[in-house]
């Protein structure tokens, strides 16, 4: 899988100044910029690591200058705040392509010189490597690498005094020792971190302007933040070439956490340390769509996957699944809906195990957290538990061996048996069945209701505690089919769970289907029914168990089909989902295809995205959508 931008699609900076890539560590760490390599987000940065929950910016990017003779030309593409204006590094203009296959590559020509630069991040570490190489067919030439370096919060930007406070010039140690040069740093108000910056093939020198002031960061203004923020840039590197001739550097950048004693040995880097991670990080994906059995010419579905790839969690043993790299967070919900195209769809099952196994130990009175606050469980949402048996039902769904029954059995059966109970009998939140066997309680959040003392009763929530019973029916008889240990008592808790969706399912059609508009009622409350249309109606349709007869379903669908945009804009992969199922007419399937095809060259930002406020669609990234369009591309095939 090759993603690439060739000369002409990069020269123009305000459109590229919103194409954006990503590459991820399996830690919640990342590398992000531009397609151009200028910034536009205080988020972005060559290496954000992931330490204890809290997300750092510690190498910001790094800037380059070609020089033959007396020739200068400064490959720097970025945008800073002037006395009148904005002022802006170009260097794109040199720029012939970007590329992203597990790796992002930038390659520049100036004169007689061509330079490639290539990011890669080392998976279970937040450690980024990068390689140079420098072909040189003209007279003695060289470029010149400054890192631009910083440690601060992903969302905090930063000011010449704040930088003075948190990194002086005494925290910075450089070293040239055994073929490797580099410097290292620990910031004031963490000095159990320490960060390295470590290089083969080059030499260093310091730098008397050590500051990049007010760089820009256009999205940031366009959302009418300040948008500024400054670094560090202690150091110069310099790659020589001779007359003819190719030249390589290997740079190694770690943020390390003191455990107790001191540091570990500063990495060894070799002149090939960088091309060698390139390589195997190709390896590794190659790997990923190899296992997925994928038709070969399918290089959507390829980039899909690699797109989906980033947001898996390896976090000390422990998988999961990151909502979004904007909010970075984990998400219950949308690991689960996330899960069966992610990991189920590519053949990914023992990964797909452990992420549903990692959650059980978060149970806490029948619920499971809605998200994280750095590695703090947030106990907050309604349905968060519901969706589980979701991700449970999908991964046995799609396996057939004893072994995927018997790890359910063993591993994830007594977190079910502790939530159903929970809901049931009543939880927190004022979670639980009300006379009618739907599912209610007392906290409004955004549903359009004005009482906030009143029991809700909302339509998604419904949908899932339908859909958890039926899927716990399923499991049950499942284990019991297979189980050595009283499956009479597995049957026993089936015909119970079956004989309350009955219930439920007529309770629910009978309460919220609004005749006059043919749609569900968003949320009820007493007498007061909240008629918003949402990604609710969808959910009936996709989910394995549906509430409603093929009549009813229809009319979902249709007004799912005049409502395109906004279920567009907020999740297309849901809305795809419902179109691709059985019901959807020819148009309403050759439609969704359509925004399917277009995705190819501007996708999430899982890969390579891209923010056009002027077309109407978003790409977020967000493992949600990711995961839910390999789905729909799958069904579509």
């Amino acid at each position: 899988m090759q993603f690439q931008l060739r000369f002409d699609s990069l020269g123009n900076y305000k459109n590229n100044i919103y194409r954006e890539f990503l590459l991820t560590n399996g830690l919640g760490g990342y590398a992000s910029s531009t397609i151009i390599g200028a910034h536009n987000r205080l988020s972005q940065g060559y290496l954000v690591a992931n330490l204890s929950g809290a997300r750092v910016m510690t190498l910001s990017k790094t800037n380059e200058r070609l020089v033959s003779g007396s020739r200068i030309y400064d490959l720097t593409t970025a945008q800073h705040r002037g006395p009148y204006s904005s002022e802006f590094n170009q260097g794109n203009m040199h720029q012939q392509s970007f590329t992203y296959d597990g790796t992002a590559s930038f390659e520049y020509q100036a004169g007689d010189m061509f330079l490639t630069k290539t990011l890669s991040l080392v998976q279970g570490k937040n450690q980024l490597m990068i390689s140079y190489t420098l072909e040189n067919k003209g007279a003695e030439a060289g470029v010149i690498i400054t890192p631009v370096v910083n440690y601060r919060d992903v969302d905090q930007a930063m000011t010449i005094e704040d930088l003075k406070k948190e990194l002086p010039i005494e925290a910075f140690s450089h070293m040239e020792k055994d073929g490797m040069c580099g410097f290292t740093y620990s910031p004031k108000s963490n000095e159990n971190v320490r960060i390295s910056v470590l290089a083969a093939g080059v030499g260093i020198a310091k730098r008397n302007n050590i500051y990049d002031e007010n760089m820009e960061l256009q999205v940031e203004l366009d959302q009418g933040n300040k948008g500024l923020d400054c670094h560090l840039m202690p150091y110069d590197f310099v790659l020589s070439a001779g007359e003819d001739s190719v030249a390589t550097a290997s740079f190694v950048i770690t943020v390390e956490e003191k455990t107790g004693g001191d540091f570990e040995a500063l990495p060894l880097v070799e002149l090939d340390t960088a091309f060698d991670m390139e390589e195997e990080n190709q390896s590794r994906l190659e790997e990923i769509i190899d296992q997925a059995g994928l038709d070969p010419e399918d290089e959507l579905l390829k980039t899909l996957l690699v797109a989906g790839d980033q947001f898996v969690i390896l976090d000390q043993g422990v998988e999961t699944i990151i909502s979004s790299y904007q909010k970075g967070q984990i998400s219950t919900r949308e690991a689960m809906l996330s899960l069966p195209g992610i990991l189920l769809k590519t053949h990914r099952y023992d990964l797909a195990g452990q992420v549903l196994k990692a959650f059980t130990k978060y149970v806490k009175d029948g619920m499971l957290p809605s998200g994280f606050e750095g590695n703090k469980p947030i106990y907050s949402s309604v349905d968060a538990s519901l969706w589980y048996f979701y991700g449970v039902y999908s991964y046995l769904n799609s396996r057939e061996e004893d072994s995927a029954w018997e790890f359910v059995e063993e591993e994830i059966y007594p977190s079910l048996l502790e939530i159903m109970s929970a809901y049931r009998k009543g939880t927190r939140l004022g979670i639980g069945m009300d006379d009618d066997a739907l599912m209610k309680y007392q906290n409004p959040q955004t549903i359009n209701i004005e009482d906030a003392d009143s029991n809700i009763k909302k339509a998604l929530t419904n949908i899932l505690w339908y859909n958890a019973l039926m899927s716990m029916e399923a499991i049950s008889r499942g284990i019991a089919k297979r189980t050595h240990n009283k499956p009479e008592n597995f049957l026993a808790y089936a015909g119970g769970c079956s004989q309350l969706a009955v219930w439920v399912k007529e309770s629910f059609n009978s309460e919220f289907w609004n005749q006059e508009k043919s749609m569900f009622y968003r949320a009820i409350a007493g007498e007061e029914k909240d008629e918003e249309i949402d990604l609710t109606q969808i959910f009936v349709c996709f989910l394995p168990f549906s509430l409603v007869e093929d009549e009813r379903r229809k009319a979902i669908l249709d007004l799912a089909a005049s409502h395109v945009d906004e279920f567009s804009h907020s999740l297309l992969g849901a809305y795809v989902i419902a179109l691709m199922s059985k019901d959807a007419d020819d148009e309403t399937k050759e439609y969704a295809r359509s925004l399917m095809a277009n995705l190819e060259a501007a996708l999430v930002k899982g890969c390579v995205g891209q923010l056009q406020e002027s077309d109407g669609l978003k790409y977020v990234a967000e493992a949600t959508a990711v995961g839910l369009m390999i789905e729909a591309h799958m069904a579509c095939k």
